[in-house]
C-alpha cells in the first residue's frame, strides 16, 4: 500500500511521539538524595529537585492538548498541599500545568521555524499558605524538528548567458535553495539538486547547483535561448522528500563564428552626369548573422577603373557600404565604371578562421547617364588687369566657354549686374571679349569682381558661370599732401634752429617701388626769417626757428607754405600750409596759453572773474523776463466775457477756502436755486478793477424732450459703467440742449428764487433723483410708494 504525503507525515509525527514518550522519564523531575528543604528564617538548604529539558515534536494535529512532561517535589506528598504554577515564555497561551499533578500539556500547534524553544520557569508553592516550597527553578522546552518545510530559491528565477559554441562543461551559473528545517537534525534540511527540462543542452551539480553545458557546438543563430527547471529535494533527494523547483533563462551571447557574405555577386546602379561631389551613389551591404561588434564591417575598393572617381565608407549605424563620388562625372568622357569592392569583419575570431575567410567579394557597375548641362567655361577663374588710365572701349580679355554635350549649342556671354552695379565693364555675346565702359580709378576700387554668365542659345535655361578678377593698375594721378592736420605751436622763448614740428605726407597712388616724397618751402617763403624748412630723406621733414623769440603781441599765427613732389613719372607736386601759433609755454617748453586775446584783457582781471560778471548779467535778464510775463498775467481777466464759449473750459483757483466754517469765500445759499437771477459779483481774490462780467439770466421754458433723452441716456451709462462714481459724487454734463426746457442743471439759486416751479417731473428720473424728487416735489406721499 501507497501511503500519500499527508498520511506519510501523519506516520513521522506518531514515530517520533513514541520516541518521546520513551524517553520522558529522563524529563520528568527525580528526587534528590539530598535533606528535605525547609524555609525557616534565613536559612538556606540545597535544593530538593533537578531539571531536565523536555522535548516536543511540532506540527502536532491531535485534538487532545499534547503531553509535554511532569513537573514534581520531592516535598509533594500527594496529600494535594502542593500546587505548580508556570510562568515564562508561553506560559498560560501556549502551555498549561495542572497544578496538583505538575503535568506540562501544549495547547497549541507548535512551530519549530517560528521559534526554537521556550523558556519556563516553575515553583512549588504551599497551597495554605501560598508560600514557596522549592527555589523558582527555569527549564527549557525545545521543538524537535520534522521534515515540514521544501526547499526555496530565495533568489530565482534566474537568468544567465554563456558564449555559443562553449565546449562541455562550461559554467553558467549556479543556483542556492534554502531548506527552514533544523540542519542538525536528520537530513531534513540536506538538499540535491537535479534538472527537469533543459537536457540535454545542460546538466546540473547535484550537491552544488552548479549549471554547466552538456553539448558542445550549441550556435546562437539557431537557437539563442534556453529555458531550463532546475529542483532541489530534502532528505537527501530521498523518497518522501519535500522538493522546489525554479527556472533559468540561459541566452548564447554572440561571437564571431559567421564571415560576411553578400547577397549578389553583381550590383548595377545608374548616376546622372549632373550629380554633384560627394554625393552618394549607391549603398551595398554584406550579410552577417552575428551581432554587435562582431558583425562591424570594413569596406574598400580593390579593384576596377574607379578607384579615383568613387569612394567607400562604412554607415556605423547599418553596416553598409556608402560608395559616394569624389570627382565630376562626365558622360561625354566615360560612360561607366566598374568597381570591385571587398567586406570583411572588422575584428575576427581566431578560434573560427578554420570555418573560411572571414571576407566576401563583390562586382559594382556605375552606369553614367547623359544630362543636358550648363556651358563650362574653359578657366574657373580668369585674373585680368588694366591701367586706370585706359580709354573707354578698350579690350581687358577675353573669357570662352563650351556645350558639353554633344549638341555643342553655340554659347552667349552676358556680365551679372549684380556684380558690376556701377556697369564699368562691357562684353560681347558672341565673342565674350571683355571692354570697359567707364573711366577707371584705382584709388575707388583696385580689383573688380565679376561673373560672367553664358548660357545655349537653344535652351537659355542652362546657364554656366564663369568668374573674373580684374585688377586696375595704378598711374601717377594723385599728388602728395599732408599726412594730417598738423597743430604746431612754436613757444616765445624759442631759439634759432629749434625743431618745432616735424611732418609727413601720404599719397594714394601705389608705385611698384614705394613712395618717395620731397619737401621744400614755397619760393614766396624761402627767404622768410622766421622758420626754415630741413627735408629728412625719409619721407619726412622738419620745421626749424630761424629766430630767436617770438611775441604773440606782435603776431600770434603763422602760416608755412610747404611744396612736395612725389617720385612718379610724370611727377606731381602740392602745396600745403602749415599753421604755426606762438604760445605761452613753461619751463619745459609745454604751451600754456595760445590765445593772443589774453593781452588785451584789463589788468587784474581774470577770465574767472569775467565768467562771474557775465552770469549776473544773465540772471538779472532772467529775473526781468519773469517780471514782466507775471504782470501781464495779472491784466489777463480770469472771467469769460458773455462772447466766449466757457462750457468746455476750465478756470482752476488755488483757493482752498476755509472749510464748513468758511461763508465769506462762496454763498453757499446760491447752491440752494435753480432758477434764481444771478447778479454780477465781484470775485474777492483779484484785485478790484478785474471783476466777473454777469451771466445771462436764465428763465424757465417748457420740457425739452432732446435734454430728457440725454439725461436718460447718461444715466443709462452710468448704471451699467463698473467704474461709475458713488451715487453721492457729482455727475457733470457738458450739454444742456438747444432751448433746454430745464435750462440749468444747476441749482446754485434755486433757493433765492420765488418762482412756483413744479417739480413733479423728478419723480419720473429714476431712483437717483428720488432726493430731489422728496425735496421739491409737491405729491411726496405718492412718489416711489
Amino acid at each position: 500500500m501507497k501511503l500519500g504525503k499527508v498520511e506519510f507525515c501523519h506516520f513521522l509525527q506518531l514515530i517520533a511521539l513514541f520516541l518521546c514518550f520513551s524517553g520522558m522519564s529522563q524529563a520528568e523531575l527525580s528526587r534528590s538524595r539530598s535533606k528535605p528543604y525547609f524555609q525557616s528564617g534565613r536559612s538556606r538548604t540545597k535544593r530538593s529537585w533537578v531539571w531536565n529539558q523536555f522535548f516536543v515534536l511540532e506540527e502536532y494535529m491531535g485534538s487532545d492538548p499534547l503531553y509535554v512532561g511532569k513537573l514534581h517535589s520531592d516535598v509533594d506528598k500527594g496529600d494535594g498541599s502542593i500546587k505548580y504554577i508556570l510562568s515564562g515564555e508561553g506560559a498560560s497561551s501556549i502551555f498549561i500545568i495542572d497544578e496538583n499533578t505538575g503535568d506540562i500539556h501544549a495547547t497549541k500547534r507548535l512551530d519549530r521555524e517560528e521559534q526554537a524553544y521556550y523558556t519556563l520557569r516553575a515553583q512549588a508553592l504551599d497551597r495554605l499558605t501560598n508560600k514557596p516550597v522549592e527555589p523558582e527553578s527555569e527549564f527549557v522546552i525545545k521543538i524537535q524538528d520534522i521534515n515540514d518545510n521544501e526547499p526555496k530559491f530565495l533568489d530565482g528565477p534566474y537568468t544567465a548567458g554563456v558564449p555559443e559554441m562553449s565546449p562541455v562543461g562550461t559554467s553558467v551559473v549556479q543556483v542556492t535553495a534554502t531548506d527552514a528545517d533544523d540542519p542538525t537534525y536528520g537530513n531534513s534540511a540536506r538538499v540535491v539538486y537535479s534538472i527537469l527540462q533543459g537536457q540535454p543542452y545542460f546538466s546540473v551539480e547535484p550537491k552544488t547547483g552548479v549549471i554547466k553545458t552538456a553539448l558542445p557546438n550549441m550556435d546562437r543563430e539557431a537557437k539563442d535561448q534556453y529555458l531550463l527547471v532546475i529542483q532541489a529535494k530534502d532528505m537527501v533527494g530521498q523518497n518522501g522528500g519535500l522538493s522546489g523547483t525554479t527556472s533559468v533563462t540561459v541566452t548564447l551571447t554572440d561571437v564571431n563564428d559567421n564571415p560576411p557574405r553578400f547577397p549578389r555577386r553583381s550590383y548595377q546602379y545608374n548616376v546622372p552626369e549632373s550629380l554633384p561631389v560627394a554625393s552618394v551613389v549607391a549603398r551595398i551591404k554584406a550579410a552577417d548573422a552575428d551581432i554587435g561588434a562582431n558583425a562591424e564591417m570594413e569596406y574598400k575598393i580593390v579593384d576596377g577603373d574607379g578607384l579615383g572617381i568613387f569612394k567607400i565608407s562604412v554607415d556605423k549605424d547599418t553596416q553598409e557600404g556608402i560608395i559616394t563620388i569624389q570627382k565630376d562625372l562626365d558622360f561625354e568622357a566615360k560612360t561607366s565604371y566598374t568597381l570591385r569592392i571587398e567586406a570583411a569583419n572588422k575584428d575576427a575570431d581566431p578560434r573560427f578562421l578554420s570555418l573560411g575567410p572571414f571576407s566576401d567579394m563583390t562586382t559594382v557597375k556605375i552606369i553614367v547617364e547623359d544630362v543636358d548641362e550648363p556651358p563650362v567655361f574653359s578657366s574657373p577663374l580668369y585674373p585680368m588687369e588694366v591701367s586706370e588710365a585706359t580709354q573707354v572701349g578698350n579690350i581687358i580679355g577675353t573669357v570662352a566657354a563650351h556645350d558639353p554635350d554633344a549638341s555643342n549649342s553655340p554659347v552667349r556671354y552676358s556680365i551679372d549686374r549684380n556684380t558690376d552695379l556701377e556697369r564699368y565693364f562691357n562684353i560681347d555675346a558672341n565673342s565674350g571679349v571683355i571692354t570697359t565702359a567707364k573711366s577707371l580709378d584705382r584709388e575707388t576700387n583696385a580689383v573688380h569682381n565679376i561673373t560672367v554668365l553664358a548660357m545655349e542659345s537653344q535652351n537659355p535655361s542652362q546657364v554656366g558661370r564663369g568668374y573674373v578678377a580684374i585688377t586696375i593698375l595704378d598711374i601717377n594721378d594723385n599728388a602728395p599732401e599732408f599726412a594730417m592736420d598738423y597743430e604746431t605751436t612754436v613757444c616765445e622763448n624759442a631759439q634759432p634752429g629749434q625743431v618745432i614740428q616735424k611732418i609727413s605726407a601720404v599719397d594714394k597712388d601705389e608705385p611698384s617701388n614705394g613712395h618717395q616724397f620731397y619737401f621744400s618751402l614755397t619760393t614766396d617763403a624761402t627767404n622768410n626769417h622766421n622758420f626754415s624748412l630741413k627735408d629728412n630723406k625719409d619721407n619726412t621733414a622738419s620745421i626749424l626757428t630761424r629766430r630767436n623769440g617770438f611775441r604773440r603781441q606782435e603776431q600770434s599765427v603763422y602760416y608755412l607754405p610747404i611744396f612736395i613732389v612725389d617720385s612718379g613719372s610724370p611727377s606731381l607736386s602740392s602745396t600745403n600750409t602749415l599753421t604755426i601759433r606762438v604760445c605761452d609755454c613753461d619751463a619745459d617748453g609745454i604751451a600754456q596759453t595760445c590765445n593772443a586775446e589774453a593781452y588785451i584783457l584789463p589788468a587784474g582781471l581774470s577770465t574767472g572773474a569775467l565768467i562771474a560778471i557775465l552770469a549776473c548779467v544773465l540772471t538779472l535778464l532772467v529775473l526781468i523776463l519773469l517780471i514782466v510775463t507775471m504782470r501781464r498775467r495779472k491784466k489777463e481777466p480770469l472771467i469769460f466775457d458773455e462772447e466766449r464759449d466757457i462750457r468746455e473750459n476750465i478756470v482752476r483757483y488755488d483757493d482752498e477756502g476755509g472749510g464748513e466754517e468758511d461763508t465769506e469765500a462762496f454763498d453757499m445759499a446760491a447752491l440752494r436755486n435753480l432758477n434764481v437771477i444771478r447778479d454780477t459779483k465781484t470775485r474777492r481774490d483779484v484785485t478790484p478793477e478785474i471783476q466777473f462780467l454777469s451771466r445771462p439770466t436764465f428763465k424757465s421754458i417748457p420740457d425739452n424732450v432732446i435734454f430728457r433723452e440725454f439725461i436718460w441716456e447718461r444715466l443709462k451709462e452710468a448704471d451699467v459703467d463698473p467704474c461709475a462714481p458713488p451715487y453721492d459724487s457729482l455727475q457733470t454734463y457738458a450739454f444742456e440742449g438747444n432751448g433746454s426746457v430745464a435750462e440749468s442743471l444747476s441749482s446754485l439759486d434755486s433757493i433765492s428764487s420765488n418762482s412756483d416751479q413744479n417739480y413733479d417731473y423728478l419723480s419720473d428720473w429714476g431712483p437717483r433723483f428720488k432726493r430731489l424728487a422728496d425735496m421739491y416735489g409737491t405729491g411726496q406721499e405718492s412718489l416711489y410708494s
